[in-house]
């Protein structure tokens, strides 16, 4: 029988599921998953990081999805609101990952997906995450969802004593109507001239 696979967004985090998300973080960074950290984080630091989120989510900065399957939280995606004020219609995506008893069941396209129609209806215009380099099926699924690579800083991702890059990803979730979209024309506030060429 297939499992019953459920999305949740949690507001506030109840014993069980401070839980069941330090047991997916810790399983997964021991398995080495590129989630940013070196070692299994302790309890204590998960707590921390989804307390932190949450209290995003409540101000309504963020979004917070876990998975559940057969009941069980089996992975977690957050996307939060950069806190600059001229990047506020811009939001990074963070800790989407999958318990290893998981994996196969389609849940990070689920997540992405999710996170993403969240995202458009809070009212952000682009999403943006960064990648390991070497994560490769994190990558194409990212690209399936319509991601684009702007930027990549080689080699800075440290794990002992190897080096891999790190890939920054965004898309565009549209923007209203009234929205000028400048790019990189000159005028605007901030504009400065070119500087002329010397002889």
């Amino acid at each position: 029988m297939a499992p019953k696979i459920e999305l949740l967004l949690p507001t506030a985090a109840d014993a069980r599921l401070r839980t069941e998300v330090h047991h997916v973080f810790h399983d997964v960074a021991r398995l080495g998953g590129a989630i940013g950290y070196l070692t299994p984080p302790a309890k204590p630091a998960t707590d921390a990081w989804l307390e932190d989120a949450l209290a995003a989510v409540r101000a309504g900065d963020a979004a917070f999805i876990v998975a559940l399957v057969d009941g069980a939280v089996r992975a977690t995606g957050l996307w939060r609101r950069r806190a600059e004020p001229v990047f506020a219609h811009t939001a990074e995506v963070e800790k989407v990952m999958a318990h290893p008893a998981g994996r196969g069941l389609g849940l990070g396209r689920l997540l992405m997906t999710a996170l993403m129609d969240s995202a458009r209806r809070a009212g952000i215009e682009t999403l943006a995450l960064g990648v390991r380099g070497n994560n490769h099926g994190a990558i194409e699924l990212y690209e399936e969802l319509g991601f684009t690579v702007w930027g990549r800083l080689p080699n800075v991702i440290e794990i002992d004593n190897e080096r891999f890059d790190d890939i920054r990803m965004a898309l565009s979730l549209g923007h209203g109507p009234d929205v000028v979209l400048r790019g990189s024309t000159p005028g605007g506030p901030g504009s400065s001239p070119r500087r002329p060429l010397t002889p």
